[in-house]
This record gives C-alpha cells, structure tokens and sequence, in this order.
C-alpha cells in the first residue's frame, strides 16, 4: 500500500543544477564565506569599509540571501579587487 504524500513549500527547497538551496540563511551564507555571522551581518548592513552591502531578502525580521546574489557580490568584489591590485601595481601578470 502506497501513501501519498501531500508536500508543501516548506518540505522541497528548489534547488540549483549544483544542489545548492536557493535562499541561504545568516548560518549558511556564512559558511560559504567562511566568515562569522557577525561578519556577515556586518557586510549586510555595509559595515565593511571598500565593500558594497551584500544584498539580501528580507521577510519580517528573517534575513535572507538569495544563492545567485551571493554568488554576483562575490564576482562583483572580486573584480573590484583585481582593478585595484592592477591600479596598484599590485597585479604580477604571469608570462610564458
């Protein structure tokens, strides 16, 4: 005898071709950054000096951050970072 379950939003995340959650807690994001909560929270509120605000979902008092958003501020930080270690001479380009 089979049983059918009825699922709800809360029982299936949707998920990325990686297996990766579509919305990351507080806890989760800062794992993938492999910072502290505190960072993170820091990072959210734009607290970091040279660093643009992490953006984030908001649902009452619950924080959010959305997977491919983490993932563009990190592309976005990171280019930034490049330019400037370029501008600063900072940037050994690696000849063959």
């Amino acid at each position: 005898m089979s049983q059918n379950k009825v699922l709800r939003a809360h029982d299936v995340l949707p998920v990325f071709p990686d297996d990766s959650p579509v919305l990351l807690t507080i806890q989760e994001a800062a794992r993938k950054l492999r910072c502290s909560k505190t960072h993170l929270h820091n990072l959210i509120y734009g607290k970091v000096p040279d660093l643009p605000p992490l953006p984030v979902l908001r649902i009452g008092r619950r924080i959010l951050i959305r997977h491919e958003g983490l993932r563009a501020w990190m592309l976005a930080v990171e280019a930034r970072e490049m330019e400037a270690q370029k501008l600063t001479g900072l940037f050994r380009r690696t000849e063959a």
